[in-house]
């Protein structure tokens, strides 16, 4: 199993200063120029998972290795990378540019109704991640991009609502550039058992009074409600997304909980009962062990 690459990994291999927000995010995007990013590289892009998705126009040649595809880039192209796949980027001539956006799942999950950013076509396993382009394609992809970068820069309040329409329209950009046979993602028991896990544990959230509390909370409560065994799911789960279910729950009980902190006036307490834990310690250590932070310091940077 390939290293899975996080947020604050990629600053670092790109010898970039990690953002002073990111810690108090409930979700990240940033987006950057590949010339200044190759030019400050510390080498070739490592094979790996990454925790993130990245969307990049690609100007110069290049390969591009995907899962179990190596795909050779004469010119110009934009790439689709998910959380789920292993991929790698290398550049074979100094002659690099383009732009790229990097986003976690985090990032659709506040103030965003629509579907799952891994359930568009381009994200799915075993699809085609790369789009090569014409001039006219180009100047279409720089130009939102270029807004995106606009509004990162700006000081409208609402301008992370803006940037995720801009990446819809990006990912819409690639999937009309596939033929109409490829947007039908081919269906099997592993990704039904996948989908309907995640489903499931969406379905946990929000958590609106302080009484209610999580009903399921470990992986053998979800393998119950849908009716396989807890070895079968951890299985599936670990071949869809490198993660072991605990992880994935643990994951969104974190998640879930900087939401609460930041956008109600629970007491500390309040919010480990609603997330399963007896004990608010037991609350602390985990959310510290995930973010760096105890609870009571994540809500003091909000």
């Amino acid at each position: 199993m390939s290293e899975i690459i996080t947020v604050q990994d990629f600053y670092k291999d790109a010898s970039l200063l990690i953002p002073e927000r990111i810690q108090k995010e409930i979700g990240h995007f940033n987006i950057f120029r590949t010339e200044e990013i190759v030019a400050t590289s510390k080498g070739k892009m490592p094979y790996n998972r990454r925790s993130y998705y990245k969307i990049s126009l690609i100007i110069g040649k290049s390969t591009a290795e995907y899962a179990d595809k190596v795909i050779e880039i004469e010119e110009n192209a934009l790439l689709f990378a998910t959380p789920q796949i292993p991929y790698n980027y290398h550049p074979l001539t100094d002659k690099q540019a383009g732009i790229f956006c990097i986003f976690s799942e985090d990032f659709f999950r506040e103030n965003y109704a629509g579907s799952p950013i891994s359930d568009f076509p381009v994200f799915q396993p075993g699809g085609n991640p790369i789009f090569f382009l014409n001039p006219e394609k180009i100047e279409e992809v720089k130009m939102i991009f270029g807004k995106m970068m606009k509004e990162l820069a700006s000081d409208y309040a609402f301008k992370y609502d803006l940037i995720r329409n801009y990446i819809i329209e990006l990912i819409h950009t690639g999937q009309k550039l596939q033929p109409v046979s490829g947007l039908h993602v081919e269906t099997n028991a592993t990704r039904r058992v996948s989908s309907l896990f995640m489903e499931l544990l969406e379905r946990q959230f929000p958590l609106e009074p302080p009484h209610q509390k999580l009903k399921l909370r470990s992986a053998k409560d979800y393998a119950d409600q849908l009716s396989i065994h807890v070895n079968y799911l951890n299985k599936v789960l670990k071949e869809m997304t490198g993660k072991t279910t605990t992880a994935l729950i643990l994951e969104r009980i974190v998640q879930e909980a900087k939401i609460l902190l930041k956008h109600t006036d629970w007491n500390i307490s309040e919010i480990a009962y609603c997330l399963g834990f007896e004990e608010p310690a037991h609350f602390n250590n985990l959310f510290k062990k995930h973010t760096s932070l105890t609870p009571k310091s994540f809500r003091a940077l909000i």
